[in-house]
C-alpha cells in the first residue's frame, strides 16, 4: 500500500507541470471574458460623450489585448513545459513573445489612429462643418507609418541587432534603392505634395485639359489617386502625373457663369432696345443671380440674319443641376420677354433679289437659305 501511494505521489509530482499548463490556460481564457465584458460596457458609457478619443481608445486595444494575453499566457506556459522537458525549440519562446509583444502593440496603435480619424469626422459632420479629409488623411497615414518604422526598429533591437548599423545600410542601400524604384518614390513625393499643396481634396471634381481626366476623387493614396468619371468607372493616375499637368478644381469656383448671345430680326430693330434694358432688369432682380459679379446684356453685333444682344452673368449656386435650371428659367423669361415686345426670335434667313421687277415685289425672302443667294 505504502509502494502504491509513493508511486502516486511520484506520478503527480512528475506531471504537476500539465495541471500547471491547464491553470495557466484557463486564467487566459477568464481574464479575456472579463476584459471584453468590461471593455463593452466601458464603450457604451464613452461612447455618448463628445470626445474622439476615448471611444476610440476602448475599441481599439480590444483585440490587441485578447491576443497579447494569449502570447504571454502561452509563453508562459511554454517556459514551464521547457523547464520540465528541455526541449530545445522552447529556447525561441521569449523572443517570440517579446516581439508579438510589441505587434500587439503597433497593431493597437494603428487602429487607435483609425479610430479617432473615423471619430473625428463623423463628430464634425454631425456639427455641419467643413472637413478637410484629405489632411486629415494625410495626417493619419503619416501617423501610422511613424508607428510601424519605430515598431520595426524596436524589433530588431530586441533580436540584438544593432540601430545605427541598421540606419547606416539603410543610407547606403538608400540611393540603390532610389535608382531602382524612382517611379515609385516620384509617385510617393508627388502624393505628398499634393497633400501639402492640396490642389484638391476627397470628393472634389477635377479635370485636366492636358488629359482625358474628368471625374470625383474617391481616393489619395500614396502611390495612386483614385478618380471616380461621370460614367462611374475608376480612374487609377500615379502621383507623379499630377506634377506634369495643369488640373482643373471646378468645385472650388465660387460661381457659375451664363454666357448666351441671343437673335431677334432686323424687322424689330426698334424694339431690341427695350428688349434689352427689361432683360437686364430681369437678371438684377432674379434671386438666384449674383448681382455683385458683372452683369452685362448688350447689343453685339449685326449677324447675317439677326440682332444679336448677350446675356453675361453668374448664379450664386455651383451645383451643376441646380446651375442648369436656373439658367432654363432664365433663357425662358428672355423668350418670354421678346414676344411682349411683339419681337420674335431670329433663325436663318436669306433675300433674294429679281432684277427689272418693282421695288415692292423685288425682295423675296427665302428661310432657311442661310448664306445662300
Amino acid at each position: 500500500m505504502n509502494n502504491e501511494v509513493l508511486w502516486l505521489k511520484n506520478l503527480l509530482n512528475e506531471n504537476l507541470w500539465i495541471a500547471e499548463v491547464f491553470v495557466i490556460v484557463f486564467f487566459v481564457l477568464l481574464f479575456n471574458a472579463v476584459q471584453k465584458y468590461f471593455s463593452h460596457r466601458l464603450y457604451i458609457k464613452l461612447k455618448q460623450t463628445d470626445k474622439v478619443w476615448d471611444d476610440a481608445l476602448v475599441r481599439a486595444i480590444g483585440k490587441p489585448l485578447t491576443l497579447c494575453i494569449w502570447i504571454v499566457g502561452i509563453a508562459f506556459a511554454a517556459q514551464i513545459v521547457q523547464q520540465k522537458t528541455s526541449a530545445i525549440i522552447f529556447e525561441a519562446v521569449d523572443p517570440i513573445r517579446d516581439v508579438g509583444v510589441i505587434g500587439c502593440i503597433t497593431w493597437f496603435l494603428l487602429r487607435l489612429v483609425r479610430r479617432v480619424e473615423d471619430n473625428f469626422l463623423e463628430k464634425e459632420a454631425a456639427k455641419g462643418q467643413e472637413i478637410d479629409r484629405t489632411t486629415v488623411d494625410a495626417i493619419a497615414k503619416l501617423v501610422k507609418v511613424s508607428f510601424v518604422i519605430t515598431s520595426v526598429l524596436v524589433v530588431l533591437q530586441t533580436l540584438g541587432y544593432s540601430i545605427s548599423g541598421v540606419l547606416a545600410f539603410g543610407g547606403i542601400g538608400g540611393v540603390a534603392v532610389g535608382f531602382a524604384a524612382k517611379d515609385l518614390l516620384a509617385n510617393f513625393f508627388g502624393g505628398l505634395i499634393i497633400y501639402l499643396d492640396r490642389p484638391f481634396a476627397v470628393g472634389d471634381w477635377v479635370r485636366s485639359p492636358d488629359r482625358e481626366i474628368e471625374g470625383t476623387v474617391e481616393k489619395i493614396g500614396w502611390r495612386l489617386t483614385v478618380i471616380r468619371t461621370f460614367d462611374k468607372r475608376p480612374l487609377y493616375i500615379p502621383n507623379a502625373t499630377f506634377s506634369s499637368i495643369a488640373v482643373e478644381n471646378p468645385s472650388r469656383m465660387t460661381n457659375r457663369r451664363i454666357y448666351e448671345t441671343i437673335g431677334i430680326r432686323y424687322d424689330d430693330f426698334g424694339k431690341i432696345d427695350g428688349i434689352i434694358e427689361d432683360v437686364r432688369s430681369m437678371l438684377t432682380s432674379h434671386p438666384d443671380i449674383d448681382t455683385s459679379r458683372t452683369l452685362m446684356v448688350n447689343f453685339n453685333a449685326y449677324a447675317a440674319s439677326s440682332l444679336d444682344f448677350f446675356i453675361y452673368t453668374f448664379t450664386k449656386t455651383i451645383e451643376w443641376t441646380e446651375y442648369h435650371n436656373i439658367k432654363q428659367d432664365i433663357l425662358l423669361r428672355v423668350g418670354e420677354i421678346i414676344t411682349n415686345h411683339g419681337a420674335e426670335i431670329a433663325f436663318p434667313t436669306s433675300t433674294v433679289h429679281l432684277a427689272g421687277i418693282g421695288s415692292d415685289q423685288a425682295k423675296i425672302p427665302v428661310t432657311g437659305l442661310a448664306g445662300k443667294q
